[in-house]
């Protein structure tokens, strides 16, 4: 990915200029736990996640405060095989913008 905001820059996003580097260290932070990356199609990205005990409730977390920011995100963080999954869901409209997270998560 060119920028580290990239998707933080679409227009639904309403997190503010000054808080999104610190919003995209946290998810750097939660991509350093990925273990698989899936596409099943291009509206959905699939995350597997394993790291620390509190790793479900750091994704929960995160994907709770970034759907407010990015309304136009749908995430379901479900326990997986002792580790978390991560399904991240975009209308067709919005592929261009999973596509950057996916390449950033990869």
């Amino acid at each position: 990915m060119s920028s580290p905001d990239t998707w933080a820059d679409v227009d639904a996003c309403t997190l503010p200029t000054a808080e999104r580097p610190l919003r995209v260290a946290e998810l750097d932070d939660l991509f350093a736990t990925v273990t698989a990356v899936e596409r099943p199609s291009p509206t959905l990205l699939r995350l597997v996640l394993a790291g620390p005990g509190d790793l479900l409730g750091t994704a929960r977390d995160l994907a709770a405060r970034e759907s407010a920011c990015c309304s136009f995100f749908t995430f379901t963080v479900t326990p997986a095989d002792g580790g978390v999954r991560m399904d991240v869901s975009v209308p067709a409209a919005r592929v261009d913008v999973l596509d950057a997270l996916a390449e950033r998560a990869s």
